[in-house]
């Protein structure tokens, strides 16, 4: 357990073996709510969908390069 402060902002930070533990760096999502009189913070799970977004995304370059592959081998 460790005891933090809040900002004037109402900015806590937590603490470094913490955020080792749970993989929280900077730009992870944390889910914030309150149960009772706590308040609880969780990492969000990244979805699979969202988070391969933009991977395929190249302009057709990909496609073409392997297209091109299969086109020189079929002509070997």
């Amino acid at each position: 357990m460790a005891i933090v402060k809040a900002t004037v902002k109402g900015q806590i930070l937590i603490p470094a073996p913490i955020r080792k533990k749970l993989s929280i760096v900077r730009g992870t999502q944390l889910r914030i709510y309150e149960e009772g009189n706590r308040i609880l913070v969780e990492p969000v799970q990244p979805d699979a969908v969202e988070s391969g977004r933009g991977i395929l995304k190249s302009g057709g370059r990909v496609l073409k390069a392997l297209l091109e592959d299969r086109k020189a081998e079929a002509q070997q």
